[in-house]
């Protein structure tokens, strides 16, 4: 049996892990909205560092409820559009699927888990450098490996489960690197080491990943972040190891110069992710007991600019 997924949003990462599982022979239905159209008449394409590919023909859909009941549901929304998920995972996934919440930050698979119960929920961490380069295209820069994780209802380690193992071989078959966590809580923590300091550098001082590395100041605030961030997640009870700093500062260094995503959304007055990356990491924090000065006033500064930007928006 081909092993059906609809992917919950055609944006820079759900397009392009979607045409890869597509492309790999699996059974794939997107789910969007402003490129609807584009995609129906034209296909998805994906140009990508390990070669370009179109898919000629897509499943697409714009509304939801006209989409078949697939085996594993994969929520690549943007945090901020969460409050459509209600009404649109029962149509979508079948009574035993899977949900994967490849999203970023804090918080969003208890949300997922109240929908469709807690054992049938995933987190997806997936560490990629892509974007939209216009309707139905992606482009594909960097990276591309994910990390896989269940989740719990109380954050305990849900160890490596039969279902993490599915899930790791469907994206391994689509051509992925994946790693399998044992405790989830950890791994989500561990992306934010990354994910605080570049994506809420990017914005306020308007500038791309190698711009931020390249300066001393800026890659020592960047440095900083990340350790008040690994302090968070220890008090959280998910400690990090030191080195994992300096791993994701390398890590930077060897990308190509890339405007992150919650910097693209600024420029073109969407709503940014800030409570997921920042405002939820930063409560749990201080809830327990990790002082968080840095993360805080990035939080503060990145909620001036987003009710700014909404007045455009308005």
């Amino acid at each position: 049996m081909n092993t059906s997924f609809a992917i919950i949003g055609t944006g820079a990462v759900g397009g392009f892990y979607g045409a890869r599982l597509a492309r790999a022979g699996f059974d794939v239905h997107f789910l969007a909205r402003s490129d609807f159209s584009y995609i129906r008449d034209h296909g998805l394409a994906v140009e990508s560092k390990d070669g370009d590919f179109v898919l000629p023909r897509v499943n697409v859909y714009d509304d939801a409820r006209t989409m078949p009941q697939c085996d594993v549901a994969v929520i690549t929304l943007k945090t901020t559009a969460n409050s459509a998920l209600p009404s649109i995972l029962p149509s979508v996934v079948k009574k035993d699927g899977l949900v994967l919440v490849m999203q970023n930050g804090l918080g969003y698979e208890q949300e997922v888990a109240k929908i469709v119960g807690p054992d049938r929920v995933l987190g997806v961490l997936c560490f990629v450098c892509s974007n939209k380069a216009g309707p139905g295209r992606i482009r594909h820069l960097d990276f591309g490996h994910i990390t896989v994780g269940q989740y719990t209802d109380d954050g305990s380690p849900g160890g490596i489960t039969s279902r993490i193992r599915e899930i790791a071989g469907y994206f391994t078959k689509a051509g992925f690197a994946v790693e399998t966590a044992n405790d989830l809580g950890t791994a989500r923590w561990k992306k934010l080491v990354w994910n605080v300091p570049y994506s809420g550098l990017s914005v306020v001082l308007s500038a791309t990943t190698d711009m931020l590395n390249a300066n001393p100041h800026s890659r020592r605030l960047a440095v900083d972040l990340m350790r008040e961030v690994c302090d968070g997640a220890a008090a959280c009870g998910h400690p990090i190891e030191p080195a994992f700093i300096d791993k994701m500062v390398s890590y930077t260094d060897t990308m190509p110069p890339y405007l992150t995503s919650m910097k693209l959304d600024y420029d073109a007055h969407r709503p940014m992710e800030v409570e997921s990356i920042f405002g939820n990491p930063v409560r749990a924090a201080q809830a327990s007991g990790a002082r968080a000065p840095l993360m805080e006033m990035l939080y503060r500064e990145l909620k001036y600019l987003d009710e700014e930007v909404e007045k455009f928006r308005g």
